[in-house]
């Protein structure tokens, strides 16, 4: 269940692209590590990665609409809030329970449906806005 990054992703934000292409690369790894049968540990120490840089990840894309007066900067921080609110839970699921068929399955639908339609939808927009006010 590997996740690709495709161009047609960038939302013109060279350091959000760029960001979004490591979120990428660190689920790919959380699926390698899972469908490899990797221990708990190792699944582990890729989650709390993952964690972490979702983590930075949204507070630098928050920063970066807070300081450049995006409107819609509310609606998209309660976004991230609400995938940070899902993705821990998968994260217990996933230590409790192990790689199984089942939490692989709701790993995919919650990082990758959501990370490629966040971006698609939310983050183009963003870039858009960037666009538009010459921010980039």
């Amino acid at each position: 269940m590997a996740i690709e990054w495709k161009d047609d992703l960038a939302i013109g934000v060279s350091e959000v692209d760029e960001q979004h292409k490591e979120l990428f690369k660190k689920v790919s790894d959380l699926f390698d590590a899972c469908t490899a049968g990797k221990g708990k540990d190792e699944i582990g120490r890729v989650v709390k990665y993952l964690e972490d840089y979702v983590i930075v990840h949204f507070k630098a894309e928050e920063g970066l609409q807070e300081k450049n007066g995006y409107p819609e900067y509310e609606s998209h921080k309660k976004q991230h809030q609400l995938f940070i609110k899902d993705f821990l839970a998968l994260k217990d699921k996933l230590q409790f329970e192990g790689p199984t068929a089942t939490v692989i399955i709701q790993l995919n639908h919650t990082l990758v449906n959501w990370l490629i339609n966040h971006i698609r939808k939310s983050d183009k927009a963003l870039g858009v806005f960037m666009k538009e006010k010459g921010l980039v």
